[in-house]
C-alpha cells in the first residue's frame, strides 16, 4: 500500500486557526479522552450583506456523484457561481470540473477553501464521517453551509453542528430536499383539516436493489491521487478492506451509516414533516441483518426499526435486496408506495418523491398530489444566504439533525442487539401488527432470494431522552457508547463550541 500523505500538527493548526477553529486542550467522551480541543473565544464574524445583483460565491467540498451534481446544479442557479472545489482524490476533483466554463480553485485540503475570503458558502458532499467536522469548521470560518444527509455520522456531533450554526450566526441547510417540495404543505393541510380522519398508522420505507460489494483479500491499494490522511479525517486511519475506496464506505461503520443512514434520512424526514414532529421518538427497538451477500459490508441490508413517539408507534423499514432471486426490482410494493404509507380512518395516502396519491377504503382515488422532488431546495438555501435568516430555510440544521438522529437511533438499536430467532423477534414486537407484518414480509423476501435466514439481530427495547439526547434505563450504557465515536486528534470536533 502506498504510504499515506501526512499533515503535520503545525500545518493543521495553521489551517484551522485561520478558519477560527480550536486551540488544543483535553476533552473526553463516554469512552475516555479523544482530543485536545478548546474553541477560541471571539465574536462571530459579521454576516455579509448582498446587493440585489451581487453573486453568491460557493465552493463544493466532495466531488463524488452527489458533489459532482451539486457543482453543476449550483453553478446554474441565477446569481450563484461555483468558484472552488475540494476532494482528497485529485483525479476525481479534476474530472468533475472539466465541463465548467470558468476556472475554479482546486484544493485537495478543503481547509484552504475556508481561508478564501471570496467564498460565501460551502456545499458539503463528503463521506458521512466528514460532514460534521467540515460544517463546524466552515461555520467558524464565517461560511454558510449546505450539508448532505445524513448531516452527521453520530448524534453528539450533530448537536455540535447545531451549536456551531447558532454561535457563529450561520445559515446551515440540510440536504433532505423533499422539505422544499410544495406538495407536502398541501398534504399536511389536508391531514390537519380532518379530510382523511384520524391517522391510524404510518409505515415508513425505502426499498432499493443493491448488490454485494465483494470481498477483498488484501487492503485496497491507495492511488497516488488520494491523500488518505485527509480522506480519513476524524475516522480511524485503518487499511481499507474493500475493493473500492469510493461509495462502498457507506456499508462500513467507520465511515458510513448503512442504508438506514443513506436513504433513510429522506424517508424519515418526510415522515417527520408529514406528522409535524418537532422532536424525535422516545423508544426504539431494532432488528435485521446482512443477508445473501458474503462481503466486506458490515451494515444490515434488511433493517426494521419500531419507534414510539409520545405513544404513537411507527415502523421504519429499509431493504436492499431484490423482491426475489433473478430480478432487478426491489418490490412491487415499493413501486406503488414511495417513502410513506399513511393509513387513516377515511383512506390511505402513499407519499413519495414528486407526489402522493390518496384512496378511500374501497380503493377509489380521492386526490393526487403533484410535486417536484424538492427541485427548489438549493435555491431556498441561496435565498436564505441572501436574507441572512435561518427562518427562511426549509430544512434548517436543527430539523436535519433530528431526522438524521432517528436513523442513527435505529442503527444503535440494531448494533447493541444479539442474534435472535424469528419467534423471539415476533415476541418483541407482538403488540404492533404492522411490525409483525413487516417481519413476516422481510423473512419472505429473504427466502425468495434463496438466502439462509438463520438468525436476525434483535436489539433491546431502548428508551431515549429527546431533550438530553441520551439513552436512559436498561441497556442505556451500551447504547450511549455509540452516540459518538473516537476521533483522531488532529481532526476532532471541539468539545465546547
Amino acid at each position: 500500500m502506498k504510504k499515506p500523505n501526512k499533515i503535520t500538527r503545525r500545518e493543521f493548526l495553521k489551517g484551522t486557526a485561520t478558519a477560527g477553529a480550536a486551540l488544543l486542550v483535553s476533552c473526553t467522551t463516554p469512552n475516555g479522552p479523544i482530543a485536545d480541543l478548546v474553541t477560541a473565544s471571539f465574536a462571530p464574524p459579521p454576516r455579509k450583506l448582498y446587493g440585489a445583483n451581487e453573486v453568491v460565491n460557493v465552493a463544493v467540498i466532495g466531488c463524488g456523484g452527489k458533489g459532482g451534481g451539486h457543482i453543476k446544479h449550483f453553478d446554474k442557479l441565477k446569481g450563484v457561481r461555483v468558484i472552488a472545489v475540494s476532494d482528497p482524490d485529485m483525479e476525481r476533483m479534476e474530472s468533475k470540473t472539466k465541463k465548467l466554463k470558468h476556472n475554479v480553485a482546486k484544493h485537495q485540503d478543503f481547509r484552504k477553501i475556508l481561508e478564501m475570503k471570496d467564498v460565501d458558502a460551502v456545499i458539503i458532499a463528503t463521506p458521512n464521517h466528514w460532514h460534521a467536522p467540515a460544517a463546524i469548521l466552515a461555520c467558524q470560518a464565517g461560511k454558510d453551509v449546505y450539508v448532505e444527509k445524513p448531516v452527521a455520522h453520530g448524534i453528539w456531533e450533530g448537536r455540535q453542528m447545531v451549536k456551531a450554526a447558532r454561535k457563529y450566526n450561520r445559515i446551515v441547510q440540510a440536504g433532505t430536499q423533499q422539505r422544499s417540495d410544495p406538495y407536502y404543505q398541501e398534504l399536511k393541510a389536508d391531514l390537519k383539516s380532518g379530510m382523511y380522519g384520524k391517522i391510524k398508522m404510518v409505515h415508513c420505507l425505502k426499498y432499493k436493489t443493491r448488490g454485494s460489494i465483494g470481498k477483498a483479500t488484501q487492503p485496497f491499494q491507495m492511488p497516488d491521487s488520494v491523500d488518505y490522511n485527509l480522506w480519513c479525517g476524524p475516522a480511524p486511519m485503518t487499511p481499507v478492506m474493500r475493493k473500492r475506496l469510493h461509495y462502498d464506505w457507506h456499508w462500513q461503520w467507520n465511515w458510513g451509516n448503512g442504508e438506514m443512514g443513506n436513504w433513510g434520512p429522506h424517508a424519515v424526514d418526510d415522515l417527520r414533516n408529514i406528522l409535524d414532529w418537532d422532536d424525535v421518538p422516545d423508544r426504539v427497538v431494532g432488528a435485521g441483518g446482512r443477508f445473501i451477500w458474503d462481503d466486506d459490508g458490515e451494515t444490515p441490508n434488511m433493517h426494521i426499526a419500531l419507534f414510539e413517539h409520545k405513544g404513537f408507534r411507527v415502523v421504519v423499514d429499509i431493504r436492499d435486496l431484490p423482491a426475489k432471486k433473478g430480478v432487478k426490482y426491489s418490490s412491487k410494493y415499493m413501486k406503488s408506495t414511495g417513502h410513506n404509507v399513511i393509513i387513516c380512518e377515511g383512506g390511505t395516502i402513499r407519499a413519495g418523491r414528486r407526489g402522493a396519491e390518496s384512496k378511500d377504503n374501497s380503493g377509489k382515488r380521492i386526490k393526487k398530489y403533484n410535486g417536484d422532488g424538492g427541485g427548489g431546495h438549493a435555491q431556498n438555501f441561496i435565498d436564505a444566504v441572501r436574507s441572512g435568516k435561518s427562518s427562511d430555510l426549509n430544512c434548517d440544521i436543527e430539523v436535519g439533525h433530528q431526522s438524521t438522529m432517528m436513523c442513527l437511533l435505529a442503527n444503535i438499536a440494531y448494533r447493541v442487539g444479539k442474534q435472535a430467532s424469528i419467534d423471539q423477534i415476533n415476541a418483541a414486537m407482538k403488540d404492533h401488527q404492522d411490525a409483525l407484518e413487516t417481519i413476516k414480509s422481510t423473512v419472505a423476501q429473504i427466502n425468495a432470494n434463496e438466502g439462509d435466514l438463520g438468525a436476525m439481530m434483535l436489539g433491546p427495547q431502548l428508551t431515549f431522552d429527546p431533550k438530553k439526547e441520551r439513552f436512559t434505563g436498561a441497556d442505556a450504557a451500551e447504547a450511549n457508547k455509540l452516540l459518538r465515536y473516537e476521533m483522531r486528534k488532529e481532526f476532532a470536533i471541539p468539545e465546547k463550541i
